[in-house]
């Protein structure tokens, strides 16, 4: 099986090598913009940790700038521009620009499949707006960010990963050059200085290139809606429940802080079916204890779903979770992050191959 699939790879492998060679050939081109743009992204498939780095960045950043969150909008069942009100729908924009937008009320969010023609837009419309962070963008090389942020997943080193559909690859491991700085999330807390050596000497290919590594701490749970009763405790028993990339940070969060009996998983960007709201009310009669613990990704589409009944939201709770440097470093990388914004700081200049 797993022959069959890397020989499957090898197409995927090509047309991102064509497209790559198109762009670094000028066939097709890359559009700077005026505002300050910074990507933030990754070259492999889900639950890296992109959407938490975007929002510790937007939270350190909007006393600073008047910032703009732009976004595909994966999943959501319209097409083109769109701007993110906390009423929307997350099948409409998406369920993390919701997230996000619920979070940071005040800042623009913005979802369009095409992000040059978005940020034209914003530009035009929002004159007002000096910083935009693009989630999920860099593969999109029709935008020329000023700063590339890639995020990489720790318990999934891409240096032992294959490409789609063999591995969790979504791009050249070489495309890596185009990066500035390099973010390794989800971080053990028994990761040793010889580890991040070998992080360091796998990522760092350009001289000016600088990582850092975090953790994904969880933070207090919170009730989905005000139907819940009583607090989440620790020691509570709990039924984990995700529909996100890699579950396997959160789930272990959970277990070290509760007592889990019970784990409901599903793909992520799950849209929840009358099935699985059924599913999750014969898990809550059958552990009359427990409540339902989910994440914030999830509990954004939950949250004013007419499908869930009241004997769930009343027992349905979401942990947040919030990034942590290693060793302290975030002054350094939100500070050199700023000196980049505004061009005190040389981000180097990008080179056409290694």
């Amino acid at each position: 099986m797993r022959f069959l699939l890397k020989l499957l790879s090898y197409p995927y492998r090509l047309i991102i090598s064509i497209r790559h060679w198109m762009f670094d050939c000028g066939l097709l081109k890359s559009e700077k913009f005026a505002v300050p743009v910074i990507c933030v992204g990754n070259i492999s498939v889900g639950g890296t940790g992109k959407t938490p780095t975007a929002e510790m960045i937007m939270r350190y950043m909007m006393p600073r700038y008047n910032v703009a969150l732009l976004s595909r909008g994966y999943g959501r069942r319209t097409k083109g521009y769109m701007e993110v009100e906390c009423n929307s729908s997350y099948r409409d924009v998406g369920d993390e620009p919701l997230q996000i937008k619920l979070k940071f009320p005040d800042a623009l969010v913005v979802v369009c499949e095409k992000r040059a023609e978005a940020i034209r837009r914003i530009e035009r419309e929002h004159p007002e707006v000096n910083l935009i962070i693009m989630d999920d963008g860099f593969q999109h090389r029709y935008v020329e960010a000023r700063i590339n942020v890639v995020v990489m997943d720790y318990t999934r080193p891409f240096y032992k990963d294959d490409f789609l559909p063999c591995g969790t690859l979504r791009d050249r491991v070489d495309s890596l050059y185009r990066a500035h700085y390099f973010i390794v999330t989800k971080c053990s807390e028994a990761m040793s200085p010889l580890e991040q050596r070998l992080w360091r000497k796998e990522l760092q290919k350009v001289a000016y290139q600088k990582v850092y590594f975090t953790r994904m701490v969880p933070t207090e749970a919170m009730p989905v809606t005000a139907s819940a009763t009583e607090r989440l405790r620790a020691g509570d028993e709990v039924i984990a429940m995700s529909g996100i990339g890699n579950p396997k940070v959160f789930v272990a969060g959970v277990r070290e802080r509760y007592k889990v009996v019970d784990a409901l998983n599903f793909a992520d960007h799950h849209v929840y079916s009358v099935a699985d709201i059924k599913r999750m009310v014969e898990l809550l009669e059958k552990y009359p204890s427990a409540r339902l613990l989910t994440t914030e990704k999830d509990a954004v589409k939950l949250r004013r779903s007419r499908r869930v009944p009241d004997s769930v939201r009343e027992r349905l709770f979401f942990q947040p979770v919030k990034v942590e440097f290693m060793e302290g470093s975030d002054d350094d990388f939100l500070g050199t992050l700023k000196s980049d914004i505004e061009g005190r700081v040389h981000v180097g200049d990008t080179p056409t191959t290694f």
